[in-house]
């Protein structure tokens, strides 16, 4: 998952808990195969919408999976993430929303599903059916993705800017966003994972070369030779520069990110800090000395957990027609 521009300070950070959904992970009112009877094609409709991107596009996968979660983490898994906003007050239009990308690519699979099916399948389900189809596509396991969300139809800018935990977080407040949302340390650093497959603008960890401490310095947790590398790809203020989070497997779902965490060369402040807690450090460990013998599995669960969150079943919010405005 492509990871945002450096955008929050600590004050912002303390200001989460703000914007949550209340009861956090639930769940209720989804299943596995909601669509079976009114759209039994859904789920093969988006894979073959996504098989034709990735062809196209292969490096929208990481994007695709991260727009999924900073849906989730703001008002829950409802597609708020996806809302247009005339004034550019929505979600999407938060700094740290800036660098999401595929949303054409959600809108090709609306159309498609439309066509089928129309008014029948959600724009939030379409985001949690992306999200697994990436990770199958770049080689992780398949996981059931329980359907039956319904979209929401508020989406407010501050609770992105605010809401969303930055790159700079360390453990504390990594375990303490997670925790807010229903997930557990476990949940954490499991769907970390994620960025196997990721990119991060330098903007979102340049602060880690040049000016850590404010007196001109580089982390001294982050592989001295790797800061070197780093400094070749990013300039100081550099805005606009993507960078793989696991170099030279940037398309293929693996542990190999886990291993260079390992090797304390984890890009962001936020992905160095799983080695600060033991539960998550040993967790590492595990999935390295076994070759990933839990990983694959356990990044299907946590993300159906998530997937829970905040969701909008049965009768209220409703199925938009067009997923980025409400109907």
């Amino acid at each position: 998952m492509a990871c945002s521009k450096l955008f929050l300070s600590c004050l912002l950070l303390q200001l989460t808990s703000l914007f949550l959904v209340p009861e956090v992970a639930h769940g209720l009112g989804l299943k596995v195969g909601f669509y079976k009877k009114a759209c039994p094609n859904a789920e093969a409709i988006v894979k073959e919408v996504m098989a034709q991107v990735l062809s196209e596009a292969p490096g929208l996968s990481g994007p695709l999976l991260r727009m999924h979660f900073h849906d989730c983490f703001i008002r829950g898994c409802e597609g708020s993430v996806l809302l247009n906003s005339p004034t550019n007050n929505a979600e999407k239009n938060a700094i740290p929303n800036h660098s999401l990308r595929g949303f054409q690519t959600i809108d090709r699979v609306k159309t498609a599903l439309e066509k089928a099916c129309p008014g029948i399948v959600s724009c939030a389900d379409i985001l949690a059916l992306v999200a697994r189809d990436m990770v199958v596509a770049t080689g992780g396991l398949s996981y059931d993705v329980e359907t039956g969300r319904r979209d929401g139809n508020v989406s407010i800018m501050i609770e992105a800017l605010t809401g969303l935990i930055p790159p700079t977080a360390n453990i504390t407040a990594l375990k303490a966003g997670w925790a807010q949302r229903g997930l557990s340390v476990k949940d954490l650093v499991v769907l970390s994972g994620g960025h196997t497959i990721g990119t991060s603008h330098c903007s979102s960890f340049t602060n880690r070369l040049y000016n850590f401490t404010g007196k001109g310095d580089s982390d001294p947790s982050l592989d001295s030779h790797y800061i070197a590398r780093l400094k070749l790809r990013c300039k100081p203020n550099d805005q606009t520069t993507l960078v793989e989070l696991d170099p030279g497997s940037v398309r293929t779902f693996d542990i190999k990110y886990f291993d260079l965490l390992l090797k304390r060369r984890g890009l962001l402040t936020s992905d160095a800090a799983l080695l600060d807690d033991s539960e998550t450090k040993a967790y590492l460990d595990l999935q390295i000395k076994t070759g990933g013998s839990t990983f694959f599995k356990d990044f299907g669960v946590s993300m159906l957990k998530m997937g829970r969150i905040g969701v909008i079943t049965g009768t209220a919010g409703e199925v938009r027609k067009v997923c980025s405005k409400v109907n």
